[in-house]
């Protein structure tokens, strides 16, 4: 009941989902495929533009315990990340489509469509989530918009669905409210953000 109950406050609060997800040796292979180049005394050289290796210090674990967390998080990290990239498009798009409309009735009918498409285009596979991810993912969703779930569905849905959506997910154990940096975690989670991204873990 709490994983179900959790389901809908994302969905509800435009969670979606990437259909697949290219690897980094994909991409730089794609990347690679169309070079550019430069002239040098005369000669033509490719030219080559190589990614930043970020170095950090090794991680230290105190026992097996911590290091299963670490890892744990690393794999969190890698599932949610690309929805709240997701996430922050799809709302780039909904505030495009919104602008367009004539008038508040308008757009309170495109917002109901809206929700219900996302609804059913992405039930299946958000019911797969935990709760630790789906909180990880409002997270996420705060720091790359900005503004946490709570604020979202309150903008776009309203204070009354979004105190609706906060009071079940807080008896789920989660909080729409939360904001990147506020967790003890948040740090590492920076961390791994960073190297995921650079394709180095």
């Amino acid at each position: 009941m709490k994983r179900r109950t959790i389901i809908i406050v994302f969905l509800c609060g435009f969670i979606g989902i990437i259909h697949g997800q290219t690897s980094y040796a994909e991409a730089l292979i794609k990347r690679l495929t169309t070079i550019s180049a430069v002239v040098i005394n005369g000669d033509t050289m490719p030219h080559y533009v190589l990614n930043t290796v970020y170095c950090y210090p090794q991680m230290k674990f105190k026992n097996k315990k911590q290091e299963k967390y670490y890892w744990r998080l690393v794999y969190d990290v890698k599932k949610t990340l690309p929805l709240s990239y997701y996430i922050k498009d799809l709302i780039r798009e909904t505030n495009d489509t919104l602008m367009k409309l004539p008038n508040k009735r308008a757009r309170d009918k495109y917002m109901k469509g809206f929700e219900k498409r996302i609804y059913q285009a992405n039930y299946d596979r958000m019911s797969k989530m935990t709760l630790r991810q789906g909180t990880l993912l409002m997270r996420l969703v705060d720091r790359e918009c900005d503004a946490s779930s709570y604020e979202l569905i309150k903008a776009y849905r309203g204070s009354f669905r979004a105190g609706f959506y906060q009071m079940f997910a807080k008896m789920c154990g989660a909080n729409l409210k939360q904001k990147f940096g506020d967790n003890k975690d948040d740090e590492m989670i920076e961390r791994i953000i960073t190297l995921v991204e650079a394709g180095q873990l």
